[in-house]
């Protein structure tokens, strides 16, 4: 029996249970399973709502399938490269007949000119003093054969009154014969001079563009010199302007003379210039295993300049041999031609607002664009670029931007 004072065992194990804090995992446990069921329902909650919600629509760009009829009427593009502008007459160097120094440009860099229209001024004080001095001895002269013919004319008068022998008769014939050659000389003389003073004005050879000049006032113009060292100005006629580019052998079959083509200058990409081959290389480059063409641009105007980089599209008729195209056929763009994994052709339609998936027969591309042999018909909006996820999506249709 325990003293007083003490407690049994048994009693102080009841205490110390009493006293011992409830184990707090089954509140947690609890508590995970609330957050973990709230979560879900948020979940589905949000999913019922975007199921339930419209989906955004599909921003697409859309073209119209032609009737291969219609299509076949208009070349389309078959083959691109790049090249350069050139005018069609080779640069001509501009330089003076005549020495003499430089005294103006009537003519700036750029500045389009008329044939004959003054180019450079040379300085023409020497030449006017040569004309002048020839001018003066060809007046003398004339007046020594004025005076060689009176004396000729008194020598025979006297020679017919026997006054005057035969000899003196002779001797104022010749008299007169110098006379008259040496105006004839002095003549070529001034001539001559008067030539020199006008070719101290450069004038245009041709119509054209002034490309660079080459000298500046004060210096002196000599005529000739050693690689092109008596040139003063360099002239381009740009009334015919041409495209030069080398197209590769493997691509030689889709150019031919007398092909249409568009020039569309690096400089202005949104516009283009109806263009047609009118050069075919006479040899293919062997080391660069292409062909030389040369273009000619059907209209040109002042944009279009020499070495101006430039792409070049060759056109074709979409009724070329091959194509595969009946009277019912279509024709659209590559780019809304797509395959299926089993390599069967389709294409996605516009269909309303509404994305439906179209199957084709695909005949011959031509360029960009594709003949579609059956499955299309003429007017269908096809979709270009990034395609609908799904059948029956939405669709925007995007704006079409003019072509430049």
């Amino acid at each position: 029996m325990a003293a007083p004072g003490e407690r049994e065992p048994a009693q102080l194990g009841e205490l110390l249970e009493a006293l011992r804090l409830p184990d707090p995992e089954p509140r947690r446990q609890r508590s995970r399973w609330r957050i973990a069921a709230l979560l879900a329902a948020l979940a589905l909650a949000v999913a019922i709502g975007v199921w339930l919600l419209p989906a955004a629509a599909l921003e697409v760009q859309v073209a119209a399938a032609e009737p291969f009829a219609e299509a076949a009427r208009q070349p389309i593009p078959v083959l691109s490269g790049t090249g350069y502008l050139i005018p069609a007459q080779p640069v001509i160097a501009v330089g003076s007949r005549v020495a003499g120094r430089i005294a103006r440009y009537d003519v700036d860099e750029g500045d389009r000119v008329e044939q004959g229209q003054p180019l450079v001024e040379l300085d023409a004080r020497p030449f006017q003093a040569s004309a002048s001095q020839a001018r003066a001895a060809l007046a003398s002269a004339r007046a020594r054969q004025v005076l060689a013919d009176q004396e000729l004319q008194r020598a025979r008068e006297l020679f017919s009154a026997s006054v005057a022998a035969q000899q003196e008769l002779e001797r104022r014939q010749s008299e007169a014969r110098a006379a008259r050659a040496s105006v004839a000389e002095l003549e070529a003389v001034l001539d001559k001079a008067e030539t020199d003073l006008g070719d101290t004005v450069i004038r245009a050879p041709t119509s054209g563009v002034v490309l660079e000049t080459l000298k500046q006032p004060g210096e002196v113009a000599v005529p000739g010199g050693f690689a092109g060292s008596g040139d003063l100005l360099r002239l381009a006629n740009l009334s015919e302007i041409r495209a030069e580019l080398d197209v590769n052998e493997a691509d030689l079959a889709s150019v031919f003379l007398g092909q249409k083509a568009q020039v569309i200058p690096d400089a202005y990409p949104d516009a283009s210039w109806d263009a047609e081959v009118v050069k075919l290389a006479p040899q293919i480059d062997r080391q660069k295993g292409t062909r030389e063409v040369e273009v000619r641009v059907l209209a040109p105007d002042a944009r279009l300049l020499p070495d101006m980089s430039t792409r070049v599209v060759f056109l074709a008729a979409l009724d070329a041999p091959g194509s595969g195209a009946s009277g019912a056929a279509t024709v659209i763009p590559r780019a809304a031609l797509r395959r299926d994994p089993d390599g069967r052709f389709f294409v996605w339609i516009a269909d309303g607002e509404r994305a439906r998936k179209q199957p084709v027969e695909a005949g011959d591309a031509l360029g960009d664009r594709v003949v579609i042999r059956s499955g299309l018909e003429p007017g269908a909006r096809v979709v270009l670029g990034t395609p609908p996820a799904k059948e029956g999506q939405k669709l925007r249709i995007a704006p079409t931007t003019p072509a430049g």
